[in-house]
């Protein structure tokens, strides 16, 4: 291990750093943002990795995968798409896609930089890594204008959908569902690298992360914790509740005050806290699953959310893939119950969700780990200059489609923003 202080590197060095890990096939990048967020956000972490010829690509596989790299000093760096739902129950997707990301994807970098409070502790191959980040160019790139992302559900049908999705509710077909929708264009030309700095400066999160899977590349801005284990405690923090954020102290103030107590969107986070609470249960010590926080009112850049913990003990005998096995996909990008919901989802939504609503995360050699919502993110191919991002709102019965569609176009603010494009009528 090298160990550097902090005072002694150069201010531009984290951006060096992720355009010198941008080059290589395989590159994960955890961005905290230095927020304050219950629990902790993503710790600091850059790895990188030439190739990975044994990566796993289901649940199983990294089960064994792990097992099989038992004494390894690297953590395991990766990503889990939303369709490994296929491998956990008898589900199917056939909508439409133009990102053929794996279902699954981790790597054991080469090398790894882990940033402390004082000190950049520099892990695994560190010949020359200082030199190579320090002669790395940082290119001044245009202004991405994209113009116009055209919606792969015209709005009509979007506001038709949570329609009828209020008639399942109404039926008893499902109590809540969060219903997504993907915005795209082709032949864009984009810098990843450069377009994540913007999104991450426009809209900080602490659980942001860049991500290049070889012509694949993710640029997230997640706020949402999956779920994290720190020796036997599970920590999953569900988001549901959104307000804008007001344009003066005392208008932030009542946008908050609102969203403290809109009965529809405190309905949606409770029916979403007891579905984390059951899937915990699954894995967790008797009687130890509680709730430390509940209806928590948190601010970002452009919304207030309401973010809830639960908590539990990890049974002994039990890892990270029983973990994810007994909780994914996460409730709060699903609905409950979770199976019919997610039949449902693949009933409305137009495009499969891939990497979106699935999480980044990372596993450490002794089994602790730390996962994201992939929210907030755009995915973009190199190879073929398409970019897509989704977004999507929890319908209950009380919701009102046109403000559900403005919901959605407020999520997706900060990515419309950065992108300089609006939404194609």
């Amino acid at each position: 291990m090298l160990t550097v202080p902090l005072a002694q590197l150069t201010p531009d060095f984290r951006a060096r750093a992720l355009r010198w890990a941008a080059s290589f096939a395989h590159c994960a990048y955890y961005e905290p943002n230095d927020l304050a967020y219950p629990g902790g956000p993503f710790r600091r972490l850059l790895a990188v990795a030439e190739a990975a010829p044994d990566a796993p690509r289901s649940l199983g596989e990294l089960q064994a995968w792990l097992a099989a790299g038992d004494g390894a000093e690297a953590p395991a760096c990766g990503f889990i798409s939303y369709e490994v739902k296929d491998e956990l129950e008898d589900l199917t997707s056939a909508n439409y896609s133009d990102l053929a990301w794996p279902q699954l994807h981790f790597f054991r970098p080469r090398t790894w930089l882990i940033w402390e409070v004082d000190a950049l502790h520099i892990h695994g191959d560190t010949a020359g890594v200082l030199a190579a980040i320090a002669a790395t160019p940082l290119p001044t790139v245009p202004t991405p204008a994209v113009a116009t992302v055209r919606p792969r559900m015209p709005k009509a049908d979007y506001l038709r959908a949570v329609q009828a999705v209020r008639e399942d509710i109404l039926n008893g077909e499902v109590y809540e569902l969060n219903l997504c929708q993907e915005f795209c264009a082709d032949d864009v030309p984009l810098d990843p690298v450069d377009v994540f700095h913007r999104l991450n400066a426009a809209s900080p999160a602490p659980f942001a992360g860049f991500v290049r899977h070889e012509n694949h590349y993710l640029l997230c801005a997640s706020p949402e914790r999956f779920v994290r284990r720190t020796g036997p405690e599970l920590l999953s923090q569900p988001i549901k509740g959104t307000v804008g954020r007001g344009a003066t102290p005392a208008e932030d103030e009542q946008q908050r005050q609102i969203l403290l107590h809109d009965e529809k969107e405190r309905a949606e986070n409770l029916m979403i806290v007891d579905l984390v609470r059951n899937d915990l249960a699954r894995v967790a010590q008797t009687g130890t699953v509680q709730v430390p926080e509940l209806f928590g009112l948190y601010p970002f850049r452009h919304v207030w959310q309401m973010i809830s913990s639960v908590t539990a003990r990890l049974r002994p005998d039990l890892d990270v893939v029983d973990v994810l096995r007994a909780t994914f996909p996460m409730g709060s990008m699903t609905g409950a119950p979770k199976i019919r919901a997610m039949q449902l989802i693949e009933h409305y939504e137009r495009s499969r969700r891939g990497l979106y609503s699935g999480s980044l995360g990372l596993i450490w050699p002794n089994g602790d780990f730390d996962f994201n919502v992939v929210i907030r993110s755009l995915q973009y191919r190199t190879d073929t200059r398409h970019l897509s991002f989704q977004v999507g709102s929890a319908i209950t019965y009380d919701s009102d489609s046109k403000r559900e569609y403005a919901e959605c176009l407020l999520k997706a603010r900060a990515i419309l923003e950065v992108l300089g494009a609006v939404v194609a009528e």
